[in-house]
């Protein structure tokens, strides 16, 4: 099928437009537009209130013998929405507005007289200075007052405004240097700091292309004492084999002493040798005890060593079977 609405038609090889045969039509035809209603109305035979833009299928003709300034004037015939009767009103090119020609009345409408009436009393004022020179005269004197008092007010104005505001230019100048100096020179010193932070950070780089970080003092003195490494405590180790084999009064003085040793001791009954070893050991202790002058001297017990112990522990056994 070939389509509805198309704008080029076919024509046959054979098309001779002379032998269409012309239809001559009436001059003044009427054509059917679209329009909405260009003011309020009434309708005269139902007095139903047709609004300004309300849309209807108009009727439109030319209106014969009637033009302005060779524009041409237009009638339109509208229907009553309500009881279908006929309105008709036509173009008025001389006031841009229209005219109701039948079937209904043009509403009040206030804005509209209102331009009118202005219209007309400048039009009256024109007509009389054109008329009447003197009132020209007293018009145009009048407007000279005005002007001459506008003049007068805007000058005191400025007489005010230079009482409350004196304002040198000069100075204004001066300071706003001043402040962009002073931002500059903040802002400069601001990269200095950012400048001198990064390389306190990440170093300094050198011609070589090395990077050198320098290390901060932390304020403390610079002297050689303080400068020298500090020696740091030895740490004694004592063995386990130590405690049988040295004497007692040399271990350290927090260790204790063997709670099975003191048991045994105590059990040994003294004996000459026992004495000797005991007297021997007295004095041998006596210097040292002298040396330490700022503590007391300390009560050191008789000390056995390891193979005397056990030379005591025989002969202690042996006395008990001697006793027995």
């Amino acid at each position: 099928m070939s389509e509805r609405k198309v704008l080029n038609k076919y024509y046959p090889p054979d098309f001779d437009p002379s032998k269409i045969p012309r239809v001559r039509q009436s001059k003044n035809r009427q054509f059917t537009v679209r329009l909405m209603a260009p003011f309020n109305m009434k309708c005269k035979t139902c007095g139903e209130y047709i609004y300004k833009g309300k849309k209807f299928n108009a009727r439109k003709e030319d209106v014969e013998n009637e033009n302005y300034l060779g524009i041409r004037i237009y009638r339109f015939y509208i229907k009553c929405t309500r009881c279908l009767s006929e309105i008709s009103f036509k173009t008025d090119p001389q006031s841009t507005d229209y005219v109701v020609e039948a079937g209904a009345t043009r509403n009040f409408m206030a804005l509209k007289l209102a331009e009118e009436q202005a219209v007309r009393e400048m039009e009256a004022e024109k007509e009389e200075e054109r008329t009447n020179p003197m009132k020209l005269l007293e018009n145009r004197t009048k407007a000279s007052r005005g002007e001459i008092e506008m003049v007068e007010t805007l000058e005191e104005l400025k007489e005010l405004n230079k009482r409350k505001v004196v304002v040198n230019f000069d100075d204004m100048l001066h300071r706003y240097d001043e402040e962009r100096q002073s931002e500059a020179a903040l802002a400069a010193a601001a990269e200095i700091e950012d400048e001198q932070l990064i390389k306190s950070v990440f170093g300094e780089r050198t011609g070589d292309g090395t990077i050198v970080k320098r290390l901060v003092d932390d304020g403390g003195s610079s002297s050689d004492e303080d400068k020298r490494p500090k020696k740091q405590a030895k740490m004694l180790t004592i063995k386990a084999t130590d405690l049988l084999a040295a004497p007692l009064n040399n271990a350290p003085k927090n260790k204790k002493l063997n709670p099975l040793v003191k048991i045994k001791t105590a059990l040994i009954k003294p004996n000459s040798a026992a004495a000797s070893t005991s007297s021997s050991t007295s004095t041998s202790t006596a210097p040292t005890s002298s040396t330490a002058p700022s503590a007391p001297a300390p009560i050191v017990k008789p000390s056995l060593g390891g193979l005397s112990l056990l030379g005591s522990y025989s002969d202690s056994s042996s006395h008990s079977d001697s006793d027995n």
